[in-house]
């Protein structure tokens, strides 16, 4: 009866640890896959004017402030608005460090009924915080990547709209309604911003403020000096998309000139760690059998400092910006 009860209590655990999981991961998805529709900005939007917002309440929409971060110095968070408007998302830095919070607090109540409350705070810690932040990183980096790779083409569509005469607005709406995500979707900010009175200086240097990217740099300063002094913005546009072009080839034929390095890197890295788990599975002994001499403390934490050592310098040597 006493092994029935048991059985029935570990059961109920795992069927609460799974239903907080699975809980947890689906408020996570739904509050990032979720995006606002083009009837609810218009309606946002028409709200606001009907109230009587000012120009700058309804720009701040189109660029809100992430200078007031209160968590900009916290390792791992600090970046989080900036990253969330870099990968495309429309959820707030507020909700989503909420959404991490709550999924913690449950993946941790949950996981604590099996094992002990260190590694269960340790195991909802991964779950709900580094691995949200990390899938973040990495979708800012691939729509940041696809930005760069759209830019040249965004360029010569705008300096063909400059030649035949074309004021640079509309070039600028051009690109934002020809061509596909997420170039267009930064380009039709731009127009919504010229749109609600902003300047257009001003727009082109939000965006690559927004962007963060030496490229869009080079395209805001290029308009802005043009804006100033005048001159033939066509050929400046033209040569800027063939220096990017160059850029980014540049950067292929390294990638594959150091293609070899970055293997070596990856394999002297990981060779530690197989050879560690390859004799700890053949003769336990091995390590486990002189963890109790004086030495061994010392002499592990040496060698896992030489491992991360060789890490940062293999991959200084192996990573290259151009």
């Amino acid at each position: 009866m006493i092994q029935t009860a048991n059985f029935e209590l570990t059961s109920l655990a795992y069927v609460g640890v799974f239903v907080g999981v699975l809980l947890a991961f689906s408020g996570i998805y739904q509050i990032l896959t979720r995006k606002e529709t083009l009837s609810e900005t218009r309606n946002r939007r028409m709200k606001m004017i009907a109230a009587g917002a000012t120009t700058e309440e309804m720009l701040r929409l189109l660029k809100p402030n992430t200078d007031d971060w209160s968590l900009k110095h916290v390792p791992l968070i600090g970046t989080l608005p900036s990253d969330i408007r870099r990968a495309g998302l429309t959820t707030t830095p507020s909700l989503f460090l909420t959404v991490m919070i709550g999924s913690f607090a449950v993946i941790t109540l949950a996981a604590s009924t099996m094992v002990a409350a260190p590694v269960a705070a340790a195991f909802g810690l991964f779950t709900s915080v580094v691995v949200p932040v990390m899938w973040l990183r990495i979708k800012r980096k691939k729509r940041m990547d696809q930005l760069v790779r759209q830019l040249p083409e965004a360029l010569d569509l705008m300096s063909r709209g400059l030649r035949v005469g074309h004021p640079l607005n509309t070039t600028i709406a051009s690109v934002a309604s020809d061509m596909r995500d997420p170039i267009a979707t930064e380009f039709g900010i731009m127009v919504d911003q010229i749109s609600f009175g902003d300047d257009l200086v001003d727009a082109m240097l939000e965006f690559a403020e927004r962007t963060e990217l030496e490229d869009t740099r080079y395209l805001a300063v290029s308009v802005a000096i043009q804006h100033g002094t005048g001159g033939n913005l066509a050929d400046v546009l033209a040569t800027l998309s063939k220096v990017i072009r160059d850029r980014m080839s540049m950067r292929k034929r390294i990638q594959a000139i150091s293609a070899e390095g970055r293997l070596t890197s990856y394999f002297l890295n990981s060779l530690p760690f197989v050879i560690f788990g390859a004799m700890t599975a053949s003769s336990p002994d091995y390590y486990l059998g002189v963890s109790e001499h004086p030495m061994f403390r010392t002499i592990a934490i040496l060698v896992v400092v030489l491992i991360v050592a060789n890490f940062f310098v293999m991959r200084r040597l192996v990573n290259f910006r151009i």
